[in-house]
């Protein structure tokens, strides 16, 4: 399996998931190699294997460069998760949103995983056609922001309701290759990236927001990538 964004988060959540199940995982990563080394320790602690694929998904080079070292080490993938995102380094009205912001939450959350999904795509039927694997999936991360606005992150609501789309396609496309694809779309999840939201969100999770009156949790999304 690959996870992209694998070192800490909802990544390393899926990662140590699979790791349980057995899985051999490698663990993409783009800046943090503390979280990612990690990350790695404790999947050799689960008894699995895994490998450290350090790389911005969002640009081509480093995505061929993950692929590469994926085929030189296991030969093979049979599950691809696209976790790896970000929300804006600044939330701003939307009507002070840059370009710069769009454009780089843009390609880190949907660019990056289209064009890393098409090129393992073709590598995963190039695979069941030489019997190498079977029932191989991709998963896709998306976000009830898809469908929920955020006026202060609209570049961020915009990326995971294209990552829906996104779903669709390939899931049509690659239907007659025998390839599933799925998307996940978590809630209000307790990770780095909802810290800074912490206290405007308790209350409203205790109040009733959500029906399960608590945040959700990397191991929430991890076991239903994993069933």
């Amino acid at each position: 399996a690959l996870v992209t964004g694998g070192g800490r988060g909802i990544g390393r959540g899926i990662v140590l998931a699979l790791a349980e199940d057995g899985w051999k995982v490698g663990i993409n990563y783009r800046g943090d190699t503390a979280s990612a080394r990690e990350t790695l320790q404790l999947v050799e602690k689960a008894g699995a294997e895994g490998i450290l694929l350090q790389g911005d998904i969002a640009r081509s080079k480093e995505r061929e460069h993950i692929l590469e070292r994926l085929m030189n080490h296991w030969g093979r993938l049979d599950l691809l998760v696209n976790n790896a995102g970000m929300a804006p380094r600044q939330r701003t009205d939307l009507l002070e949103m840059s370009e710069a912001s769009y454009e780089e939450v843009m390609s880190v959350n949907l660019k990056g995983p289209f064009f890393l999904t098409q090129r393992i795509a073709k590598w995963m039927i190039a695979l069941l056609q030489a019997g190498k694997i079977h029932n191989p999936v991709i998963i896709n991360i998306g976000s009830i922001s898809a469908y929920t606005v955020s006026l202060n992150r609209g570049e961020y609501c915009i990326s995971k309701a294209g990552m829906a789309m996104m779903t669709g396609l390939f899931a049509d496309r690659l239907a007659e290759e025998h390839i599933c694809v799925y998307e996940i779309r978590p809630g209000i999840i307790e990770t780095d990236m909802t810290s800074g939201v912490r206290e405007k969100y308790d209350p409203l999770i205790t109040n009733g927001l959500t029906p399960i009156r608590r945040w959700g949790t990397p191991e929430d999304v991890a076991r239903a990538v994993v069933v």
